[in-house]
C-alpha cells in the first residue's frame, strides 16, 4: 500500500489554476440570484457593516466627549476652522479631560482584545463550525458597546476595559467567516462572494462615521454606542436563524446549489478537522508573504481609519457634522472599487484564463503602492482641504482593490485551514492597530502639517515594503500540505 498527496499533480503554480478552471468548468454551475451562497455573503456583510460600524464610532464620538481646550496650536501651520457657525444644540453628556496619549490608548485599546482571539478563532471555527462563533463574537462586542456611556463615566481605564473586551468578542470574526467560506465559495466566486462579505467592513465606515456626526450633534455622543448597538442585535437575529455552518447542513439550499459548491471544492478541502500540520503552516513561506503584506496594509487603514476624524477635525478645521461626512469619503470609495475589483478578479481567471497568483500579486500591487503615494500627496496639500480630502479618498479608494489581492489568498494555498491561517496573518495585522494610533498621536502632539507628514511617509513606506515582499513570495496554488492524503492501494 502506498500513499501520496492528492495534490501531486496540482502543486505547480501555473498547472494548478488551469487543473481547477477544468475540474469545475465540467459541474453545472448554480444560479446566483436567490441563492444561499450569496445570501450568506450578504447577511455576513450587515455582519461586518455592524462590527466596524461599533468599531469606528467611537473615533468621531470622541470629538465630542473631549472638554474645549485653549491649547490647540494655532500657529499658521494648522489650518483655521473654515465651518459655518451652527447653534449647537443643548447636550447633557458628560465630557473629559483626556490628553492626547490617552486618547491614543482609548483609540487603540480594542486592538489588544482583538489580537488574542485571531487564532482560538480559526482554530474553534475549523473543528466546532463558524455560524456560532461568529455570532455570539459579534454579539458580545454589541453588549459592550451598549456599556461605552456608562464606562466613559466610572473613566478611562474602565472604558479601555470595555473596549478590550470588545476587541476579544470581534476578533473571532475575519477567522471564523474565511473557515466558513472555506466551506461555501465555489473557487471561480471567491473573490465575487467574498468582497460582498468582507466590503460590509467599509460599509459600516462609510455609514457610521457621518451618522455618528450627526447623532453626536443632535443628540449627543452617548446615542452613537445606543443606536448602533440595536442594529447589531437586529443583525445577530438574523444571523442565528438564517444561516447554517456549511451546505449540507443549510435547511432551504436546492439539491442543484448544493452539489455545486461541494463538487468544486471536493478536491480541495480535507476530510477530517483533527489534523492541523502545525510546522508546515509556519514553515509556509506563501504564508509569511501575506503576514506581511496584511500587516502593512492594515498600518495606514487603522491610523486613518482611528485618527481621520482627528485629522479632519484638529488639522482642516471641520465641524463634528462635516467631520463624520467627509471622514466616510475615503471609506465610500474602498467598499465601491473592493467590489468592482471581486467581479474583475474572477472576470480575469475565469474568462481570461489568467493564473490565480498573477491576478493576486497584481492587484495586491495596484491595492497598495497606489494609496501609499496618495497619502503622501495628500500630507502636501498644505490647508488646500479639498485637494487633502481628494488624496485621501483616493489613497483609500484604491485599499480596496486588494481585498481581492492578499486579503483572500489564504483560501488559495490552504482552504482548510483559511481560517487558521487568516487568525495567524490577522494577529500580525491587528499589532498596527494597537500601537499605530499611539505612535501617531505621539509624533502629532502639537497636531502642525508637518507632524501629521511624518505620520503619513512612515504609513506609506511600510504600504510599499509589504507590496513589494508579497510580490516576491506570495503564491495562488493549494500548497501540498494543505490538502488531504489519500490512501491508494
Amino acid at each position: 500500500m502506498t500513499e501520496r498527496s492528492a495534490s501531486d499533480s496540482e502543486t505547480e503554480d501555473h498547472d494548478q489554476p488551469l487543473l481547477r478552471r477544468k475540474d469545475t468548468g465540467d459541474i453545472q454551475k448554480a444560479p446566483a440570484c436567490c441563492s444561499s451562497r450569496y445570501g450568506l455573503a450578504f447577511l455576513s456583510c450587515y455582519g461586518f457593516f455592524v462590527a466596524y460600524a461599533l468599531r469606528v464610532n467611537l473615533s468621531v464620538a470622541m470629538v465630542d466627549m473631549l472638554k474645549n481646550s485653549s491649547s490647540v496650536n494655532n500657529s499658521s501651520s494648522v489650518c483655521p476652522h473654515h465651518s459655518i457657525p451652527v447653534p449647537r444644540h443643548n447636550h447633557t453628556a458628560s465630557v473629559y479631560d483626556w490628553n492626547s496619549e490617552t486618547q491614543g490608548w482609548i483609540l487603540g485599546s480594542f486592538f489588544y482584545g482583538y489580537i488574542f482571539t485571531q487564532i482560538p478563532g480559526g482554530y474553534l471555527a475549523r473543528k466546532y463550525g463558524a455560524k456560532w462563533l461568529f455570532g455570539i463574537g459579534i454579539l458580545c462586542t454589541v453588549i459592550f458597546t451598549l456599556l461605552t456611556p456608562v464606562a466613559a463615566d466610572l473613566g478611562a481605564g474602565y472604558l479601555i476595559a470595555v473596549r478590550v473586551l470588545e476587541g476579544i468578542g470581534e476578533g473571532v470574526s475575519y477567522p471564523a467567516m474565511h473557515a466558513m467560506w472555506a466551506s461555501w465559495a465555489p473557487p471561480l466566486e471567491r473573490s465575487r462572494l467574498l468582497t460582498i462579505s468582507y466590503t460590509g467592513a467599509q460599509l459600516g465606515t462609510v455609514v457610521a462615521l457621518p451618522l455618528s456626526g450627526q447623532i453626536c450633534f443632535y443628540l449627543d455622543w452617548t446615542y452613537v454606542f445606543y443606536i448602533f448597538g440595536a442594529v447589531g442585535l437586529l443583525w445577530f437575529v438574523l444571523w442565528a436563524y438564517f444561516v447554517s455552518d456549511s451546505p449540507s447542513s443549510h435547511k432551504s439550499i436546492s439539491e442543484e446549489e448544493k452539489t455545486y459548491i461541494m463538487a468544486s471544492l471536493k478536491n480541495e478541502l480535507s476530510p477530517t478537522t483533527d489534523y492541523i500540520p502545525w510546522t508546515s503552516i509556519f514553515k509556509s513561506l506563501p504564508l509569511w508573504a501575506i503576514v506581511v503584506a496584511h500587516f502593512s496594509y492594515n498600518w495606514t487603514f487603522y491610523t486613518l481609519l482611528t485618527l481621520l476624524p482627528t485629522y479632519m477635525n484638529d488639522v482642516l478645521g471641520f465641524s463634528i457634522q462635516q467631520n463624520g461626512m467627509l471622514s466616510a469619503l475615503p471609506y465610500l470609495g474602498c467598499w465601491l472599487l473592493a467590489l468592482l475589483g471581486g467581479q474583475l478578479a474572477d472576470l480575469l481567471r475565469e474568462k481570461y484564463l489568467i493564473s490565480t497568483v498573477i491576478v493576486r500579486k497584481a492587484f495586491t500591487l495596484v491595492g497598495m503602492l497606489g494609496p501609499a503615494i496618495f497619502l503622501v500627496t495628500a500630507g502636501h496639500t498644505g490647508c488646500n482641504y479639498v485637494l487633502a480630502i481628494a488624496f485621501l479618498t483616493l489613497s483609500s479608494s484604491l485599499g480596496g482593490i486588494s481585498a481581492s489581492g492578499f486579503n483572500i489568498n489564504h483560501l488559495d494555498i490552504a482552504p482548510s485551514y483559511a481560517g487558521i491561517l487568516l487568525g495567524i496573518t490577522n494577529s500580525f495585522a491587528t499589532i498596527p492597530g494597537m500601537v499605530g494610533p499611539v505612535i501617531a498621536r505621539s509624533l502629532t502632539k502639537s497636531n502642525t502639517i508637518p507632524e501629521w507628514q511624518t505620520v503619513f511617509y512612515i504609513s506609506a513606506a511600510i504600504n510599499v515594503f509589504g507590496a513589494v515582499f508579497f510580490t516576491i513570495f506570495g503564491k495562488g496554488t493549494v500548497q501540498p500540505w494543505a490538502v488531504q492524503r489519500i490512501q491508494i492501494r
